[in-house]
């Protein structure tokens, strides 16, 4: 007589992607590659040099709530490609949005503080951050999916407010914009606020 432990055929595979365009509250943890460029601004050894000669930001991006809560998505952020800017611009694009989502600024504000609040001093500084990702699907090495980080919610998302922890100030007359903080939490993670 078989039982489920004897016979495997029935067995239904897993499904380890999480679905294309959710949106989950995330924190980066830079896995060291030990390169370091100071003239690029990058030290401490949190960059990574690629065998092609690319220098990238080894991402791991850690779900902090919801169904898909410790999950983990591995996204490199381009910094440099010897073929060429883009790549480096991509990865560039994604840090300000990343800081833009995770200190509540909208993408268009060029005010002085939001330009300060999208300076750091390395790369160092990313190493923690807390900010809304909206979740991709791509294909890893071997042609098979895998999730990544592409992108950064902004205050401008109407998810933003629920999965940072916003408080918003007294409404204002129409055509003004309401003010928004992140709630401040430290870095602790949500869990253990």
């Amino acid at each position: 007589m078989a039982n489920s432990w004897n016979d495997f055929n029935d067995a239904k595979p897993v499904v380890n992607i999480i679905p294309k365009g959710t949106i989950a509250k995330v924190r980066l943890s830079i896995r060291p590659g030990g390169y370091d460029d100071p003239t690029q601004g990058w030290t401490g050894g949190y960059a990574t040099r690629g065998t092609t000669g690319s220098v990238y930001i080894s991402g791991e991006f850690t779900v902090l709530e919801g169904p898909y809560a410790r999950r983990k998505i591995f996204t490199l952020i381009g910094l440099y490609s010897p073929k060429g800017p883009e790549w480096g611009n991509m990865g560039r694009a994604l840090v300000r949005a990343m800081l833009n989502s995770a200190r509540g600024l909208s993408d268009k504000d060029s005010s002085p503080q939001a330009q300060a609040a999208r300076r750091i001093s390395g790369i160092g500084d990313l190493d923690g951050i807390e900010f809304v990702a909206k979740i991709d699907v791509g294909k890893d090495t071997n042609g098979d999916d895998k999730n990544e980080i592409r992108a950064a919610i902004t205050p401008d998302h109407k998810e933003y407010a629920g999965l940072m922890g916003i408080v918003s100030s007294a409404p204002k007359p129409a055509g003004q914009s309401t003010s928004m903080t992140v709630a401040n939490t430290g870095n602790r993670p949500s869990w253990a606020q």
